[in-house]
């Protein structure tokens, strides 16, 4: 018991040391990446940094491009969790609506502990400025919401082969979360309140924009 008290402390101390100096080489590769460029940035520059060696950094990214996205792979891992956890009655726009909204009230600390919002930002925009960024941006979204669609497929006790409904209001939805994501790159509001705002208004009007005319005189 004695040396079981010993360990646990030093091992616990391990574990932050290691996310410390994570955080710091992602820290310091965003803001290259940002200010420099992504392209022109070296793996060097951002161990120099750190004062660390490569060796250090490929133990915690396998790649430059891996660290671009460790924010956003953070974000989506957290909104992935609430939806398993919302409830089985809900209906599947719902508990995606929902999921991703408690998911932006509870993520902003957790980003703010990695990287400062603002940078998060700016990082966004540089991916969608460069376009090997912004290819990989999109096979990773595709990635997504295929296993968005197989979840929601998995909760409706359906065949996500056979029946299209899944990935259909997956791609509705994941639309609405990338326009607003756009929106919020090009706005003066940096904050994760900005984006969830947003992102709400965006979706409310997701079910009307698809199902009712639009023109006031239409009948």
């Amino acid at each position: 018991m004695i040396d079981g008290q010993a360990v646990e402390p030093r091992a616990g101390l391990r574990e932050r040391k290691k996310q410390r100096t994570r955080d710091a080489l992602l820290r310091a590769a965003l803001e290259l990446f940002t200010t420099q460029g992504y392209e022109r940035t070296t793996v060097d520059e951002i161990v120099d940094a750190v004062e660390v060696s490569q060796r250090t950094f490929f133990r915690y990214f396998a790649n430059k491009e891996e660290t671009v996205f460790a924010v956003q792979e953070m974000v989506e891992s957290h909104f992935v969790t609430e939806l398993r956890r919302r409830p089985a009655g809900e209906i599947p726009f719902d508990a995606m609506r929902r999921a991703v909204l408690y998911a932006w009230n509870s993520i902003g600390e957790a980003i703010e502990e990695v990287v400062p919002v603002d940078l998060h930002m700016r990082t966004y925009r540089m991916i969608e400025s460069t376009p090997t960024l912004l290819a990989a941006h999109m096979r990773r979204g595709v990635a997504l919401e295929e296993q968005i669609a197989r979840l929601i497929a998995e909760r409706e006790g359906l065949d996500v082969d056979r029946d299209p409904r899944p990935r259909v209001a997956v791609a509705a939805f994941s639309g609405v979360i990338r326009v607003t994501g756009q929106l919020w790159g090009q706005g003066q509001d940096t904050s994760v309140e900005a984006l969830r705002e947003l992102t709400e208004t965006y979706l409310d009007h997701l079910g009307p924009a698809l199902a009712h005319a639009w023109r006031p005189d239409s009948s």
